[in-house]
């Protein structure tokens, strides 16, 4: 007797839909935040095979690589980027760099937009520091 194949298209549980819609709602929000500040949103979610970066966003020559995070507190929110988050961030963003024309002259910068309930997000800049 053949063992039951598992469903390919099997539906992500509750807990995790809420959270995947959490997610897109705070990077909304997140865009809208920095789009008032005078940034230009140039990707949302950006996939390399070092892992995703939530936003990436411009004004002038500086980009931002940022790492939105929807929690009950700042501190939460600032504790929840750990090492390995940081490391996946800057890798993917080398790649993103690297395929900019104007790569010699930009700046670069790793923020932390935090979405809190009932508040406007709080962009804090220089999350992290990233590689030298």
């Amino acid at each position: 007797m053949l063992p039951e194949k598992a469903t390919v298209t099997e539906r992500p549980s509750a807990s995790r839909q809420k959270a995947y819609r959490r997610g897109h709602r705070g990077e909304w929000l997140a865009s809208l935040a920095l789009m008032l500040k005078g940034y230009r949103i140039l990707a949302r979610r950006h996939r390399t095979r070092f892992g995703e970066i939530d936003l990436i966003a411009r004004r002038g020559d500086l980009v931002l690589f940022v790492e939105v995070k929807a929690r009950r507190t700042l501190m939460e929110a600032m504790e929840a980027i750990g090492h390995e988050s940081e490391r996946r961030i800057e890798g993917a963003a080398d790649i993103w760099l690297s395929r900019q024309s104007d790569y010699g002259k930009l700046s670069m910068r790793f923020d932390m937009v935090a979405v809190l309930p009932w508040r406007w997000p709080v962009h804090v800049e220089n999350a992290f520091y990233g590689r030298n």
